[in-house]
């Protein structure tokens, strides 16, 4: 499992490790790393031209060390600063007793750039004289961010104006969320992480990311003695006469996600929609161990949303069923809820614009999952789960633009609610769904429709089973 830490967190990690060690270590772990990493991404180091983009913090003395290293081996290495008086006094000496120069201007061409401007202390807009720096990095260099992209909020993933897109970003002790979630992710190109022994003294992270492995163990598998109630049998209230697809798919999803049954609850003609495509799906009410509600529901299923929330059983609330949710009502469940908003029902939900969620996706998935005291899934490019107590909030790591598609949060759904009734805590069950879910996506691969990456999901689930 990969683990991301706030940057106060780090920080604490880094001076409860530093007063045990000599001074400037954990610099010189870092930069060892950072150039260990340079050396793999150059055809050849002796001659390459390299470029040091350097701020006035540690990150520009990681970048500067890291430079000292790659100009022992004979890459011609030109620094460039931020700020002339403020540069880190130790890193610079080295860069030039190693052959590297300082320069006003950023050279014309370079092989490769590094973006040691800001570091995981930075916030909000780049000041002026570091945008220019990025405005000016080379076109065809390899871009390496030291630690993170400057521009892109180490705990966020905000980017609130000029940022750098890196080609690979090298982090120093652990990940930052920043790293890992919209549309800072998306800056960072490659993630490397250089251990420099934060490892003993991080406590419990802000954010975890599962991977294969990780979703194996969390799989549901029948057994000699399962039978369909044992596996799970999953009510879906979806679809009406304006979307019957969105019913057709959310099933789709519940019986490729492995549910023992289905039972549909919807218009007659809806339902024969259904049953022409999935005859295996029962109709009508009767014994279920978790209900989706809302796919396709248009403006007329308040009822049946609040009839499901009644029951004692787990509730996944999708799409039209979000509207007018009771924040209270939900808080005194005893069963979980699960909801999986994108972002503009999200922002319905907290009462805030589209643009907040969007730029701020983290705090907004925290924030569903706090007032309405049930597990949030956001949907997007990066999909968040946040739990409805503590621990920390998962990122899927498998999603792709190609799911930005009519129908494929109704299959989303349909795969979710059948890991619900198997038993799978809501956490568990938005996580690894996701999974799967972005993971049979990119199987498929190309241009898609919904119900493709439904049919794709067994063989997404064949995948991480095997490993």
């Amino acid at each position: 499992m990969r683990t991301a830490y706030s940057v106060e967190t780090v920080r604490a990690a880094e001076r409860e490790l530093m007063a045990r060690l000599p001074e400037g270590t954990l610099m010189q772990r870092a930069a060892a790393g950072l150039a260990a990493v340079c050396v793999r991404l150059l055809p050849r180091v002796y001659g390459a031209r390299v470029v040091l983009l350097v701020g006035p913090g540690d990150n520009g003395g990681d970048t500067l060390y890291a430079g000292a290293r790659l100009a022992r081996r004979g890459a011609g290495v030109t620094a460039v600063a931020m700020d002339p008086a403020r540069v880190h006094a130790g890193g610079l000496a080295a860069l030039r007793a190693a052959g590297g120069r300082l320069d006003g201007a950023v050279p014309g061409r370079a092989d490769l750039v590094l973006d040691g401007l800001v570091g995981i202390g930075g916030r909000g807009a780049l000041r002026p004289a570091a945008a220019a720096l990025v405005e000016r990095i080379p076109a065809g260099a390899v871009v390496v961010a030291v630690d993170l992209p400057s521009g892109v909020d180490a705990d966020t993933g905000e980017v609130a104006g000029a940022a750098v897109t890196a080609d690979v970003t090298v982090t120093f002790g652990a990940y930052k969320p920043g790293l890992l979630i919209a549309p800072g992710a998306s800056r960072a190109g490659a993630l490397h992480l250089v251990d420099i022994g934060l490892g003993d003294v991080l406590p419990a992270p802000g954010v975890e990311v599962l991977q294969h492995a990780d979703v194996a163990g969390l799989l549901p598998e029948p057994t000699a003695s399962s039978d369909k109630y044992r596996r799970g049998v999953l009510g879906i209230v979806a679809g009406s006469a304006r979307y019957p697809g969105a019913a057709v798919l959310a099933v789709a999803g519940a019986l490729r996600g492995g549910a023992g049954a289905v039972r549909y609850v919807g218009p007659p003609a809806v339902a024969d929609a259904v049953l022409a495509r999935y005859p295996e799906t029962l109709i009508g009410t009767g014994r279920v161990q978790a209900w989706v509600v809302g796919p396709g529901l248009g403006d007329e299923g308040g009822a049946e949303v609040r009839e499901a929330l009644s029951q004692p059983v787990p509730v996944l609330v999708d799409a039209d069923g979000l509207r007018g949710l009771d924040p209270a009502e939900l808080r005194a469940r005893a069963a979980p809820t699960l909801l999986t908003p994108h972002a503009g029902e999200a922002a319905a939900l907290l009462g805030a614009p589209r643009e907040t969620v969007e730029a701020g996706r983290l705090e907004a998935v925290r924030g569903l999952a706090e007032r309405y005291g049930a597990v949030a899934l956001l949907k997007g490019s990066t999909t968040l789960i946040a739990p409805a107590g503590p621990g920390p909030v998962r990122v899927n790591p498998t999603g792709t633009p190609w799911l930005a598609t009519a129908g494929s949060g109704d299959v989303l759904s349909g795969l979710a609610g059948s890991l619900l009734a198997a038993g799978l805590p809501a956490v568990d069950a938005g996580s690894v769904a996701a999974y799967l879910h972005g993971l049979a996506a990119r199987l498929t691969g190309g241009p898609l429709l919904a119900h493709q990456v439904a049919e794709a999901i067994p063989r997404a689930w064949r995948e991480v089973a095997r490993r």
